[in-house]
């Protein structure tokens, strides 16, 4: 039950902005947490961090250290990327738009409102106030939508929707002036990026460029004072102060006073605002009547990237704005575009179609391209090894996962309607999934093709699926006729149509360990079928609600199903008698609806499980279902063991068991109301938009997606269990690194003891102590000091009570080390000594050996890979003659 967050599938970007940090980590917020992908490596992770609605804004220092996050309520978390822990939290008091380290890491610039404010960067000091206001620029008419630090972090250019482009100075003039931020002006509309450029030579600002949303980029040239003709002898100076300073021993005198060193430094820090800005060329990216979305620059090779909300990216090279290439990556809006810092790399998010790429410009090929479900995700399916992960949902898509990398590899779209149920065959290269649509379809997941369809005679809309342990028969419940059909796979004739529930059949199951058919109905029943007899319902298993899904034990010696009365009922499937039941409403009961006339303590409306999944042993069960609680229950005991909170924005409806009464009105929830005043959206008049589509005097209502999990698998493994839920799909795994739990644990069994039988070469004493103690780097250590000739010895002498334990560490040791011959060594060893044993107690080591078998099946597939590829560049280089 020592379950944690580890991972989030289903939607890789949902709005924002993304960063790179260190050149290969893309960084972009996925709803109220964070996703990091490892370009290099092609994995995903995210964050265990949460903020309390929508992060929209983020920041990565320039070492790769800090993140700075900023939700949709202007609260912002400063996050220890590495240790992936929060360091400290401010909120800001206006709407932030833009948000940026300086190149040295020491200040953070925030465009909070109309306000510039830069603060200086918290680091791993510990002190009460860690956020320090540096300084405040309160000079602009409209919200700051970009900015952009110079070189040395004493500048910052600035874009705003007052039109303009303003240059900033940090530090305070020499001599008591007051400082003029220069305002760049001939904009029409929205600056959306004003960058910098230096002098590749001298490191320092030379020109700047800014863009605006009309699709325009302006482009602008510096003349410092030292670029000017020198005055001539006779003519007099005046210096800062108003004093007439001429030529000579005076002159000489004035500076040995004032400090030579002091004087070049001041120069040096205040160069920008000596010279002058001049306006060079103005040029149009021709995108009408599309907007321009998102743009970048990247210094070092002058280049300009910019996106536009018609789908459309353009790549030019400054300052003669050619343009390198223009392609079209979807219909929508580009709502993110960025380089990495070697420039290489392109990344593009589109907020609407849940999609992320990483394109490499010089190759014209494509780093990463990973897309979300773009509605909810309504059931999951492991493949029997554990390793892939498929998902369906509303978008009527089927995409399938890799589980250790978080990625999608492959994306099947021919159903025509909601994806409702899925099931990995046991041959795990085939996967079945029902539709509404009223097909079944059967996948290969070797060709990534469509091989078989499955239809019956007149429409009908499918909700569930199941096929048999030998994959021969395929089962798909209605939810319109009511009826169960039954397939051949082999030919795809539909053999049976099985009748007798007056519902929707929303729950179906074979047993396990023979050809029963389980299936749960809205008609306040659950029914057994003798599929290949053909003798229709041998029992019938009454209830007093209706049937919401059922399950079976992973040993098939026991049936549970969940009612609308927020029970779970146990039953023996062999002799037909309930066994328990388990009442949950209380447990899943929390969250408040902001349409709710109850409160959640009154209200009855929500307080049932939809789900059920049994743990790969059968000593637990999952539920979950329109709350934001996932609960996990000891079926032994019948009492609640844990309850997981999938979330805790409070961006989504039903998190906050209580709400302001302040926030209603006459028109309803104050957060259904849209009172955004922007004139444009998009090329679109809202205002216009608002008379045609809405009533007169009506607001548009933009509604909330209400917290809940949909569906619940716990891997082969038992190692891992996944939810769907409104947010994507949650991945929780077990966590073994804060967990002691020992076994005959005695005074005599401790560290020093074990290293000092290793010290005497008594391996295996030594790794009966450790598997005792239960320590896993312990464990691992004896394990490594056994010689490969006495691992039959040590594997034979080890107790039967130990097994799992042993079991364990060998698959994770097959997971991250490099000797594999030893670690599957000892594997064959185990295997020959107990494997009588391992058949007798396979439901107790069944998870444990699923975790082998999934590490020693992924090594396979990449020794296999590797091989192939080398085999194939030998027969390449021996037939070409290279090796002659």
């Amino acid at each position: 039950m020592n379950f944690r967050f580890h991972n989030l599938l289903g939607a890789p970007y949902r709005g924002g902005n993304t960063v790179i940090a260190n050149n290969t980590l893309l960084i972009s917020p996925v709803g109220n947490r964070v996703s990091v992908t490892d370009l290099v490596k092609s994995e995903s992770k995210t964050l265990p961090t949460q903020s309390s609605s929508n992060i929209s804004r983020i920041a990565v220092s320039p070492d790769g250290t800090f993140l700075l996050t900023v939700d949709e309520k202007s609260r912002c978390h400063f996050i220890n990327l590495r240790r992936q822990v929060v360091l400290h939290r401010i909120t800001f008091k206006k709407p932030v738009h833009v948000v940026k380290f300086s190149p040295d890491g020491s200040f953070v610039a925030v465009g909070a409102g109309k306000l510039v404010q830069i603060w200086r960067s918290p680091a791993f000091r510990k002190e009460y106030f860690p956020f320090e206001l540096v300084r405040t620029f309160a000079c602009f008419d409209d919200k700051i939508v970009s900015l952009d630090w110079s070189p040395d972090s004493n500048y910052l250019i600035v874009g705003s929707k007052d039109l303009t482009a303003r240059l900033l100075c940090l530090k305070k003039m020499s001599g008591g002036v007051k400082y003029e931020p220069f305002k760049f002006l001939r904009h029409r509309d929205s600056v959306i990026g004003a960058f910098f450029g230096v002098d590749k030579k001298t490191n320092r600002v030379c020109k700047a460029y800014t863009v605006t949303r009309d699709s325009y980029i302006f482009s602008w040239t510096f003349r410092s004072d030292d670029d000017s003709e020198p005055p001539s002898p006779t003519t007099p100076e005046r210096d800062v102060e108003g004093n007439i300073e001429v030529n000579g021993d005076v002159n000489v005198k004035k500076r040995k006073n004032d400090g030579k060193e002091d004087a070049d430094m001041l120069e040096e820090d205040e160069y920008l605002c000596r010279g002058k800005w001049e306006f060079l060329r103005k040029d149009c990216f021709m995108q009408a009547p599309a907007r321009l979305t998102a743009c970048d620059y990247h210094r070092e090779l002058d280049m300009v990237v910019v996106g536009f909300s018609n789908g459309v990216f353009g790549l030019y090279q400054m300052p003669d704005f050619v343009c390198i290439h223009l392609l079209s990556i979807s219909r929508e809006k580009i709502t993110s575009a960025v380089f990495n810092e070697l420039g290489n790399w392109l990344t593009f998010g589109c907020a609407k179609l849940g999609q992320l790429l990483v394109w490499e410009w010089r190759s014209e090929s494509y780093i990463l391209k990973q897309q979300g479900h773009y509605f909810d995700v309504n059931c999951l399916a492991y493949s029997p090894d554990s390793q892939l992960l498929a998902t369906g949902a509303d978008d009527n898509k089927v995409k399938v996962w890799n589980v250790s990398s978080g990625f999608s590899f492959v994306t099947f779209s021919e159903h025509t309607n909601a994806v409702t149920a899925l099931h990995f065959m046991a041959s795990n290269h085939c996967l079945l999934s029902a539709s509404l649509d009223g097909t079944v379809r059967a996948w290969d997941l070797i060709r990534y093709r469509n091989f078989k369809t499955f239809v019956t005679p007149s429409a009908r809309q499918f909700v569930s699926l199941s096929a048999d342990q030998s994959g021969e028969v395929i089962c798909a419940g209605t939810v319109d006729s009511f009826e169960i059909f039954v397939w051949s796979m082999r030919t795809r004739r539909l053999l049976d149509v099985l009748s007798g529930h007056e519902g929707p059949v929303h729950g179906l199951m074979f047993s396990p360990t023979n050809a029963v058919l389980a299936s749960s109905s809205w008609d306040k029943t659950v029914r057994l079928w003798d599929v290949f007899n053909g003798k229709g319902a041998v029992e019938t298993f009454p209830h007093t609600h209706d049937v919401l899904t059922v399950v079976y034990r992973p040993d098939g010696r026991q049936l549970a199903c969940s009612t609308m009365d927020g029970q779970i009922h146990f039953w023996d499937p062999i002799d037909g008698v309930l066994m328990f039941t388990i009442e949950g409403r209380r447990d899943i009961a929390g969250g408040r609806l902001m349409t709710d006339r109850r409160s959640w303590a009154n209200s009855t409306s929500r307080n049932y499980f939809s789900t059920l999944c049994y743990s790969a042993d059968g000593g637990y069960i999952l539920a979950g279902g329109s709350s934001r609680y996932i609960c996990m229950y000891d079926v032994a005991d019948q009492v609640l063991i844990r309850r997981f909170q999938i979330t805790l924005n409070l961006s989504l409806d039903g998190v906050l068991d209580k709400l302001n009464s302040k926030n209603m009105t006459e028109c309803g929830p104050l957060d259904l109301i849209d009172d955004e005043n922007s004139d444009v959206e998009d090329g679109i008049d809202v205002q216009t938009r608002g008379k045609i589509d809405d009533l007169p005097g009506s607001l548009p209502n933009r509604g909330r997606p209400i917290a809940r999990t949909k569906c619940l698998k716990i891997a082969p493994t038992g190692r891992t269990f996944t939810a769907a839920t409104t947010e994507g799909v949650l991945v929780y795994s077990v966590d073994e690194s804060f967990i002691f739990d020992p076994t005959d644990l005695d005074i005599d069994v401790t560290p020093e003891a074990i290293d000092g039988a290793l010290m005497e070469n008594q391996c295996t004493r030594a790794l009966i102590l450790s598997l005792r103690l239960n320590e896993d780097s312990i464990i691992k250590k004896c394990i490594y000091a056994v010689s490969p000739g006495d691992i039959p010895a040590v594997v034979s002498s080890i107790p039967r009570t130990y097994l799992q334990r042993l079991i364990d560490a060998l698959a994770d040791l097959l997971e991250n080390c490099p000797h594999l011959e030893f670690i599957l060594r000892w594997s064959q060893e185990l295997c020959k000594a107990h494997g009588n044993h391992i058949q007798q107690n396979c439901r107790k080591l069944l998870p444990s050996l699923k975790s082998l078998q999934k590490a020693i099946t992924r090594l396979h597939q990449d020794l296999a890979d590797t091989c192939s590829s080398n085999e194939y560049k030998l027969r390449y280089l021996c037939s070409s003659g290279a090796l002659e």
